[in-house]
């Protein structure tokens, strides 16, 4: 088990499989010394932790818990990649989306969920330039989906 797993799992975090694509694409791709991912929603064993629309069905501390889920399996893509985590030099980019109505605001706020994880997994290394955008809807209805740049090293 890396260094990495070993603080999440102080903090009763697992690093799940990863989640097979449900179109086209690649859960993360690795080129050069960067890992991409592709955008991660916030999946546990299968099922979203919640759908709907901020600002109308869904409030922000369950948003920022979907954003931390994201980060997680933004984290197991890049360990399909790279296998060990302990590659990962640092969390380059991460952009958030956040669906919501027009009047709410406050998409940074729900993306500190995934940015709080790295930080907590990687130290400061976690710490990374991002992006909080809101959106009208994502892919099946989820609130937030999230998408991270790793730097790694062989």
């Amino acid at each position: 088990m890396s260094a990495v797993e070993d603080r999440l799992a102080k903090l009763g975090i697992t690093v799940p499989e990863v989640i097979p694509p449900v179109a086209s694409y690649l859960p993360a791709n690795r080129s050069g010394n960067y890992v991409y991912t592709s955008g991660q929603l916030p999946f546990v064993a299968g099922e979203l932790i919640a759908t709907g629309i901020l600002g109308k069905d869904v409030d922000e501390d369950t948003a920022a818990k979907c954003a931390e889920q994201c980060a997680i399996n933004a984290i197991a893509a890049a360990k399909s990649v790279i296998g060990d985590l302990d590659k990962i030099v640092r969390v380059v980019k991460v952009v958030g989306f956040v669906a919501s109505t027009q009047e709410f605001t406050k998409q940074p706020v729900v993306i500190n969920g995934a940015s709080d994880l790295f930080i907590k997994a990687f130290g400061d290394a976690g710490r990374h330039a991002r992006s909080a955008v809101g959106v009208a809807s994502l892919p099946l209805n989820t609130p937030v989906e999230v998408e991270v740049i790793f730097e790694v090293r062989d």
